[in-house]
């Protein structure tokens, strides 16, 4: 997380790779890496747009990376982005079967006031206030004050090895937790039950939103942490792809740990592999772990 927004500057994907090209519908796209920033073009064939890149948002090589571009004191979402399955650049999720109308439409989206908020909010510490923007204060990526506050006194605290911090606010704490409040704590970003439930989209799309698939678990039980997102994840660590890394987790409750949560007659480890499954969202060119827990069955549809 501490990579969710770089600086063009320290984007390690722009360095390794200094040219980047697609053809995406009649435009062709370009990114240019000289020195240590890197340009946006796009062309139809007859007039080409250059964009500065000002941010790049998403984290190094994880799934991908969008392009935040800056004309005329506005901020534009890149219409491409990369994508580490493709190793280059491909349509950005969400713009796919729109036709832009001219080369100036196809280079980006234009990001308003809510769309920055969000997007520097969550993947930015100190990047806003309130309803405004605080882009002269943020730091790059979601450093440990974005979670926990008072970073400033808990560290002067730690340099003058006392803890007694007085009036000082301490730390806020995330352990002790119920899993529901876990849930709206760490949905901020990853969204809540309510933000999807609300919207209505019950197509694959949500599956990026990990608490409001959670929720919809019959196992879920919105007072016990053994089933919180912090159950399973230290937002301190990268997340493990190891299936078996996840097992002692799943065994806490149904190994006997929790009255009416039954054993699995198939299959003591590797519990994720088949009870959240992974499933491809289109477009995005990665398959991400369904945290609605339930046993799959063959051809079943999508639970929404």
């Amino acid at each position: 997380m501490a990579h969710a927004l770089e600086t063009v500057e320290e984007c390690k994907i722009l360095i390794d790779h200094p040219v980047l090209t697609a053809k995406v519908g009649r435009y062709s796209y370009r990114i240019e890496r000289k020195s240590s920033q890197s340009s946006y073009s796009v062309s139809d064939g007859n007039k080409t747009v250059t964009l500065p890149i000002r941010w790049a948002m998403g984290g190094s090589y994880a799934i991908g990376q969008t392009y935040v571009l800056e004309k005329d004191a506005e901020f534009y979402e890149s219409r491409v982005s990369y994508f580490s399955e493709l190793n280059g650049l491909g349509p950005t999720l969400g713009s796919e079967g729109s036709t832009p109308t001219d080369v100036n439409e196809a280079a980006g989206r234009l990001m308003g006031r809510d769309d920055k908020l969000r997007c520097f909010g969550c993947h930015a510490t100190n990047a806003t206030v309130g309803r405004q923007l605080t882009l002269d204060k943020m730091t790059p990526g979601v450093q440990c004050e974005r979670c926990h506050e008072s970073i400033e006194a808990h560290l002067a605290a730690m340099l003058l090895d006392s803890f007694d911090l007085g009036s000082a606010k301490d730390l806020s704490k995330l352990h002790g937790l119920s899993a529901e409040q876990l849930s709206n704590f760490c949905g901020q970003c990853h969204r809540t039950w309510e933000e999807i439930a609300l919207q209505g989209n019950l197509s694959i799309a949500n599956i990026r939103f990990q608490p409001y698939r959670l929720t919809g678990s019959k196992c879920y039980d919105a007072d016990d942490p053994r089933i919180s997102c912090l159950a399973c994840h230290n937002p301190h660590h990268e997340v493990s792809n190891k299936s078996v890394d996840y097992d002692a987790k799943c065994q806490s409750c149904h190994g006997g740990g929790k009255p009416g949560a039954k054993a699995c007659p198939v299959s003591t480890d590797k519990c994720v592999t088949c009870h959240m499954p992974k499933l491809e969202l289109p477009g995005a060119h990665h398959k991400f772990s369904d945290h609605r827990i339930r046993i799959v069955k063959p051809n079943e549809k999508y639970p929404g």
